[in-house]
Order: C-alpha cells, then sequence, then structure tokens
C-alpha cells in the first residue's frame, strides 16, 4: 500500500481555467456557458449569441474582459531607452498619461508581438500585449543598468468598454471630465471608499468606435463591474465574447496574432511568421531613431519590399471566404495568396476580408475560391475581390474630442 499521505495526480486530467476578477459576474451572464482560454484564463466565446453581442455594441456598448492580457511595469532611468530599444517605433517624445501602440521584432525583422505602451510617468511604462513576453523583456534588459520589470498581469483587472453610448455610461457612473479625455490618453478617477485614484481609464479599444479601458486593483474589480453596469443600464450595456470582438475588429481593419500573423518565436516552419512591412505596420517603424531590435533585416526589406503583404479585400456575392485560396485569374490557376480573416458585415453590408497577397500581385486582378455548404451539398465559387485602402469601417466620434452625442 503507498502513503496515505501521498497525492495522486491524473495525467490525463486537464489543468483547468483560471477565473478572472470579472468571472463571477459573468458566468452568471454567459447562459450558453460558451468558454475558451486566454493565457490560462477562462474567456467568453460567446455569452448568448455572438452576432446579439455585436450588434449591442455597434449600437449601444458593451463590456469584453482583458484581465488575461498580459501586463508589465518597466520602470527606472534606462526604462525608455531599453523599451526604444526593443520596439521599432520611436517612443522617446511619448507624453506622460498616453498610450501608443506598437511592434517588436526579433533581430531577423519577424514580429515577436503586437501591444501598447502606456507611459505613467517619466521613469514608468506599462507594457500590455496578447502573450507572455517577460522572458523577451528581461533579455531586452542586458546593458541597461537602472531597469527593472515586475508582471502585473494577476494584479490588475481590466475591463473593455466599447461603443457609441460609453462615454455617456461612464459620466453617469460619476467620472468627471471623461468626455474631455482624447484617444490614446489616460486620466485617473476616485472609485469607492479610496481615497486616492484607483481608477485608470485610458481611451483605447479594439472596434473602430468609441471605447476605453478601464484598470484597476482585483480587490474592487467586482465593486467597479456593479457601478458600470448600474450606470450602463439604460444604454444597453452588455457582455461580449471573442466572436463579437472579432466581427468589429475585422470591420476596423484591426490584425489578430494567429490569424494574421503568428509570432515569431513561436513558428516551427520557416517564414510562417511575418514582418511589420508584411502586415501593412510600416508606420510603425521609424528608421530615424537609433538602433532597434531588427533594424538592419527591416532596413534591408524595406529597400527590396516584402514578399507578400496583408490587404483588405471587398469580395463579390456574400459567402464569406474564410480560409480559402487567391489567385491571380479567374481559372485558379495561379495561387498568389490566402485569406487570414473574413465574415460577411453587417454595417458595411459587404463581404470583406483581410489576406496576404504576394505584393507583385497586388495591383492586378484578384481572385477568391469560396467554399460552402448549402442544405447538406458542397459548392465552389470564385469571386472578385477588390483591394481597399482604409479600414472598411470606422466612425468619427472614435476620434472626436468630446465624442459626438449619440
Amino acid at each position: 500500500m503507498g502513503d496515505s499521505n501521498t497525492i495522486t495526480v491524473d495525467p490525463f486530467e486537464e489543468e483547468r481555467p483560471k477565473e478572472t476578477h470579472f468571472h463571477a459576474r459573468m458566468a452568471v451572464l454567459n447562459i450558453r456557458e460558451n468558454w475558451a482560454a486566454w493565457n490560462g484564463y477562462k474567456l467568453a466565446n460567446y455569452f448568448y449569441d455572438a452576432e446579439y453581442e455585436y450588434f449591442c455594441v455597434r449600437n449601444g456598448c458593451g463590456t469584453y474582459d482583458i484581465c488575461g492580457m498580459q501586463k508589465y511595469f518597466v520602470s527606472g532611468k534606462d526604462a525608455e531607452a531599453m523599451l526604444n530599444r526593443m520596439v521599432t517605433r520611436d517612443i522617446s517624445e511619448m507624453n506622460v498619461d498616453r498610450v501608443t501602440y506598437l511592434v517588436w521584432c526579433t533581430d531577423e525583422g519577424r514580429l515577436i508581438d503586437d501591444g501598447t505602451v502606456f507611459k505613467l510617468g517619466h521613469e514608468h511604462f506599462m507594457l500590455t500585449c496578447g502573450s507572455p513576453s517577460l522572458a523577451w523583456l528581461e533579455k531586452s534588459c542586458y546593458g541597461f543598468k537602472d531597469v527593472s520589470i515586475v508582471d502585473m498581469s494577476e494584479r490588475i483587472a481590466a475591463l473593455a468598454l466599447q461603443g457609441p453610448t460609453s462615454c455617456e455610461v461612464l459620466k453617469k457612473m460619476g467620472l468627471k471630465d471623461i468626455d474631455t479625455l482624447k484617444p490614446f490618453g489616460i486620466k485617473h478617477f476616485p472609485f469607492g471608499a479610496s481615497k486616492d485614484k484607483p481608477l485608470m481609464v485610458s481611451r483605447t479599444g479594439f472596434t473602430g468606435d468609441l471605447g476605453y479601458e478601464l484598470w484597476i486593483k482585483p480587490e474592487l474589480a467586482l465593486e467597479m463591474w456593479d457601478s458600470l453596469y448600474d450606470a450602463g443600464e439604460d444604454y444597453h450595456i452588455q457582455p461580449f465574447g471573442e466572436a463579437a470582438l472579432n466581427m468589429a475588429r475585422m470591420e476596423a481593419g484591426f490584425i489578430m496574432p494567429l490569424m494574421e500573423f503568428n509570432e515569431a518565436l513561436k513558428t516551427i516552419h520557416f517564414r510562417h511568421d511575418h514582418t511589420p512591412f508584411q502586415l501593412s505596420l510600416d508606420w510603425l517603424v521609424d528608421f530615424k531613431k537609433p538602433h532597434f531590435n531588427g533594424r538592419a533585416a527591416l532596413l534591408k526589406e524595406q529597400h527590396d519590399g516584402p514578399e507578400y503583404t496583408l490587404v483588405k479585400l471587398d469580395i463579390e456575392g456574400n459567402k464569406p471566404a474564410e480560409e480559402c485560396n487567391v489567385y491571380s485569374d479567374k481559372g485558379c490557376e495561379n495561387e498568389i495568396g490566402y485569406v487570414t480573416s473574413a465574415m460577411w458585415s453587417p454595417v458595411v453590408k459587404a463581404n470583406i476580408a483581410l489576406a496576404m497577397v504576394k505584393t507583385k500581385y497586388l495591383k492586378g486582378e484578384i481572385w477568391a475560391e469560396i467554399y460552402y455548404n448549402k442544405e447538406l451539398r458542397s459548392y465552389t465559387k470564385v469571386s472578385r475581390c477588390t483591394v481597399k485602402e482604409k479600414p472598411f469601417w470606422t466612425h468619427p466620434r472614435s476620434r472626436a474630442t468630446p465624442p459626438l452625442p449619440y
């Protein structure tokens, strides 16, 4: 007989995802019990119906749990220099209480991840990103004497509030002068019984519409949720999941990891990762600033041109071009790329897609070979594609200060 104190571990038992700081409220609302996982946390794929949640975001406002996002405090006299050495964008001119979007690469110029940097003080930054990046951040500190990295991922509760009525909800919640907050700006607010300002609000989001992200201590998370939902009762506030977010971000032309790009440190096959130029993020690469990771490789790619370019496609018909290839001729004899994301857009009333296309074919005809099912039968059709330069959909209120009334 074994020792009675021995703990037996079932090798076939799956590790259960952790619950986020808002899970107690979301679990009650997730009537479909449809959960996914993000960095070890439970994440709702949808609560009731993905299209219903999408329309809530487009016509009212919705909350999306971003507790699973990685959050790192980078501080010290060398913090700005270290980050500026790591990322491709120049952040040396950032003002305090501002946010900026950026990417960072390997020495070969391949994209590791994208994210945002919050400048919280002259020597204090917060980096947020979709995947764990602590090891890369620590490697990037080599050569810098005064810089520290603290993983705050589990010590900050974060919730996105997106949609045309989001500002009105925050105003009713008591956040004074929230309507003066500019895009990519940050403000700090008192909340609850606390005498300091534990609630940080950034005017950021992933939907192409007016939106904010709320950052607070975990012990205040549920109190903030309740206060937000009490204020939003007359403004159609609803939670939304990953499926609805994916619809909204696609219309706005935003990229998603594991869909538009693979992270360079995780790929196995050669050239199954991507560069900023391939992802049409060349505006995030600043060759005027001092040396940064991947500079030489990206300078060469800028001169030679990327092999592939991510483009926005308006596709004839109404059958989404999911997981299809694109061709330079209607006969589908010359494959020139592949679709990364596709959907029928309810707002644009168009069949839209993001696709990686060989750059040299962008000025010619592009055709998509679409597969679909109808009444248990499989069909194929070939549809003409038109390249779009601008996002499929954004709203002026996303940039207006104060936001346009709704």
